[in-house]
């Protein structure tokens, strides 16, 4: 519903009006506080953009609703907002089927790749010691064993870090440090020639999280943004910071909403994701490229769940950039 600076209804679409039971008629004109009321304890801070995720609103006419809503406000028109409303219990169901499918697809990948990454040294290996066996010189093929042997327990390692859980160490953490030394460790190896471009809040309060955690995070991010700049075009990554006021998400249907405020956003000027799999992007074993293991983001999307927080993938901007949005807690 696009909400004039009365807070009236000027314009409205058909999915809104099936989900209030109303129609245009009834719903043009009217004041949105006459046709929604969250009914859950809310702030949504006037004059300020606010969203709420799997919340429930009462309607005159269709009763109560548990929905996603948001209330954005439009910066090129002053006082106009726009409120939008996703059935969250449509969601969900749709979301566990998704889940489902998304199962599987790991099952398979995960067979797939492990049969990939592990049949091929192995079988470097066994011809190796076969041509030793046989008396060949030794030094050259040892050392290729070893390299394979090596290569297959780096796999296994990044295997295990998906069954580590222990609870993260969350204290009241400075981000800057941090974004200071992923930068460093980027432009000094994997991101060396890229420009990496910082748009910082300085007022942002400190976040609650497990430092080392997000360290791995912004690293991983990162070299994902450099490998995905390729060698042309326009080689840059954007690395910002921001306080979304009345940001908050529930981590479970019925559950109570958590501020989610501290915004970090890590962007490039890459191509993005091919559109088949960008809505899989953390799955694991879901890569894009040839070489790719897909552990990476999902090994990411791992770590900020377990600080309380969430990743999201998207394309924006004119022209268009990758972002890859981390929301965390603040440290109250």
């Amino acid at each position: 519903m696009l909400v004039d600076p009365a807070g009236r209804v000027t314009l409205t679409n058909a999915a809104c009006e099936q989900l209030l039971n109303a129609s245009e008629r009834a719903v043009i004109g009217a004041a949105v506080d006459s046709l929604l009321t969250l009914t859950e304890e809310t702030d949504p801070r006037e004059g300020r953009t606010f969203a709420a995720f799997d919340t429930e609103i009462e309607t005159p006419r269709a009763g109560r609703l548990r929905v996603d809503f948001a209330d954005t406000l439009l910066a090129d028109h002053p006082g106009w907002r726009l409120v939008t409303l996703h059935h969250a219990a449509h969601s969900r169901r749709l979301g566990v089927a998704a889940e489902r499918a998304a199962a599987a697809r790991s099952a398979v990948g995960a067979a797939a790749m492990l049969a990939h990454e592990i049949k091929n040294p192995l079988s470097g290996i066994r011809g190796a010691a076969q041509l030793i066996a046989d008396g060949a010189e030794a030094g050259e093929l040892t050392r290729l064993i070893i390299t394979e042997v090596d290569r297959v327990a780096a796999l296994i390692d990044r295997m295990e870090d998906f069954t580590d859980t222990r609870p993260p160490s969350l204290r009241a953490t400075n981000i800057y440090p941090l974004l200071a030394h992923a930068r460093d460790v980027a432009l000094a190896g994997f991101a060396r020639g890229i420009a990496i471009e910082e748009r910082f809040d300085p007022s942002l309060p400190a976040a609650l999280v497990d430092g080392d955690a997000l360290l791995q995070v912004i690293l991983n991010l990162l070299k994902n943004a450099a490998t995905a700049l390729g060698a042309i075009g326009e080689r840059r990554i954007v690395l910002t910071t921001a306080y979304r006021h009345g940001m908050a998400v529930a981590a479970a249907p019925g559950r109570p909403r958590q501020p989610l405020p501290i915004e970090i956003c890590v962007m490039d000027t890459g191509p993005g994701a091919p559109e088949d799999i960008a809505e899989h992007l953390f799955d694991p074993f879901v890569s894009s490229r040839p070489e790719g293991k897909g552990l990476g983001l999902a090994l990411v999307d791992k770590l900020v769940r377990d600080m309380g927080g969430i990743v999201q993938y998207s394309r924006e901007g004119h022209p268009h950039m990758t972002v890859f949005r981390l929301l965390l807690p603040r440290a109250f």
